[in-house]
């Protein structure tokens, strides 16, 4: 039987991510999922492709917001709203995918840049703000929040285990980045899937996911591991990326998830 072992989120892209028990489904993806993101002086967006220390930056979540810590350096935790205070708009785009966000205050671009050591800016993606995923594997107009492509990434915990066979060190899940960690199949079952169900909700599986050099970056050290990435180089490539991970669509815009949901896969891709 299928299961759902992990859910997560990353509300600020980039930093690290939150193991929840439950998550709510929006109309972009989970909710606080990705709708924050850092920005340079030009409107650029950071991640830890650039600035690998990203990921020493825990996020929590708490009734009003997000509380920020370093696992580090010894800086007083940041509290960003859900609301910015700031709301002046900015037009960026996240891989050439353009999004409308908003600044959100003047102490929180005072203390990523203070920790980053470099000036940035943290923006937010507003309610109105619609970014549409790429219309050649939209089926319904569907939207994003920050994320690099999809609302949503899949990974088999039976896929990680392949992986750790071919590595000195194992490296844990967090490498990965998902929103969605399943048990119960064989290593990489989820590269057949085409549509399947969570829990009631139905999702689609849209393509897979080709990885950038986050993978070989050691989250809780920031320190990268070029291993990691050899070995998705020799065991993971198609063409000219590699891939791990499967990118969905939900084919709805509510429902609530849990951590134990069984999932049921309806069809599968055909295969040559």
């Amino acid at each position: 039987m299928l299961r759902l072992t992990e859910l997560w989120i990353y509300p600020i892209k980039s930093l690290a991510g939150i193991s929840l028990p439950a998550a709510d489904l929006t109309d972009r993806g989970l909710r606080y999922d990705r709708r924050w993101m850092l920005v340079d002086a030009a409107g650029g967006f950071l991640t830890q492709r650039e600035y690998p220390e990203m990921a020493l930056l825990q996020v929590t979540l708490t009734a009003d917001g997000l509380q920020i810590s370093h696992r580090t350096k010894s800086v007083e935790p940041l509290i960003v709203s859900f609301t910015p205070r700031d709301g002046q708009p900015l037009a960026t785009a996240v891989f050439g995918s353009p999004v409308d966000v908003q600044y959100v205050d003047d102490q929180a671009d005072r203390w990523f840049s203070q920790v980053l050591n470099t000036p940035v800016r943290l923006v937010y993606q507003p309610e109105d703000s619609h970014r549409g995923v790429d219309p050649a594997y939209a089926h319904r107009g569907e939207i994003n929040s920050l994320a690099d492509g999809y609302p949503f990434l899949l990974v088999g915990q039976s896929s990680l285990d392949g992986l750790n066979g071919y590595l000195k060190q194992p490296v844990p899940m967090n490498r990965f980045r998902p929103n969605f960690v399943f048990a119960g199949a064989t290593a990489f079952d989820e590269d057949e899937w085409n549509t399947f169900r969570v829990g009631n909700v139905p999702f689609r599986a849209v393509k897979p996911c080709a990885r950038c050099p986050i993978p070989g970056i050691d989250q809780a050290t920031g320190q990268r591991s070029p291993e990691v990435l050899r070995v998705l180089n020799d065991h993971r490539k198609q063409g000219h990326k590699v891939f791990f991970g499967q990118n969905l669509l939900a084919d709805s815009t509510t429902g609530h998830l849990h951590v134990g949901d069984e999932i049921e896969v309806i069809s599968r891709r055909e295969t040559a």
